[in-house]
């Protein structure tokens, strides 16, 4: 499987999974058509699936458009079968998603949106993320609460250390000034900012991260290091009660 990342709107990201064997595609979170319609038809592709992680607007803007044009299947949870344009095959957390080459587990993060999802391509070590994880960050909770986006964390953290990472935005830049403000003797994390600041140098994208990176680097899998309540002056507190703490910090940073 080959993964295209495609900047979309001003900061999302959308992603075409090819099969090069068999020329079937997928396109992960369509934030609009046009770039999408664009990279197919200069490879040469059809699109198949629209996998949606979840209901926002710019996740699913390009939905109707991509559908008509090729005939796509739309693919989200079930529960947001009343929010996700169009859906076609609505499925369960735990379930296995197969078609053609495409193989993914459905893993239901609610926190950001009641709805969430991310899709497991286990047989090739890749996790569409949405807006639940980001690199050096994590989502906004609109719909869900505290305990159900570190519980959506928490499983997240379970999967094998190589898992690559597939968000749905750039902001790894500006999660690392956050991260680095309550987490300032994280080396690792210094030696990563610098990659960073490189790489957009380079108009190149800061994803794909790995799980592994994130458990070293990334403030919101980090909320049981001392370093990180010292910092807080939060004292001996709970995991999830530093957490909370964070995402607070983090909403008006």
């Amino acid at each position: 499987m080959k993964i295209e990342i495609i900047s979309c709107l001003k900061d999302n990201y959308s992603y075409v999974i090819i099969d090069e064997k068999n020329k079937k595609t997928c396109v992960v979170d369509p934030s609009e058509s046009k770039p999408i319609v664009n990279f197919l038809e200069k490879n040469n592709l059809k699109l198949n699936y629209i996998l949606n992680t979840h209901h926002h607007y710019d996740h699913v803007g390009g939905n109707s458009e991509l559908k008509k044009k090729y005939r796509a299947k739309i693919v989200g949870f079930e529960g947001d079968y009343k929010r996700i344009p169009e859906i076609d095959i609505m499925l369960k957390d735990g379930e296995i998603w197969k078609k053609d080459n495409f193989e993914a587990k459905i893993i239901h993060i609610p926190g950001h949106t009641l709805g969430h999802i991310c899709f497991y391509f286990y047989n090739e070590n890749n996790l569409f993320t949405g807006d639940t994880l980001f690199s050096l960050g994590c989502g906004r909770i609109f719909e869900g609460t505290y305990e159900q986006m570190f519980s959506s964390l928490e499983k997240i953290k379970k999967l094998p250390p190589k898992t690559k990472i597939y968000c749905g935005h750039e902001y790894t830049l500006q999660n690392s000034k956050f991260c680095i403000q309550y987490d300032k003797e994280n080396q690792n994390l210094i030696k990563k900012i610098k990659d960073i600041n490189e790489k957009l140098k380079n108009n190149k994208p800061t994803i794909p991260s790995t799980l592994e990176d994130e458990l070293k680097n990334n403030i919101f899998l980090r909320s049981d290091k001392e370093n990180i309540k010292t910092n807080l002056n939060i004292g001996s507190s709970s995991p999830l009660v530093t957490f909370s703490k964070l995402r607070d910090l983090k909403d008006n940073f």
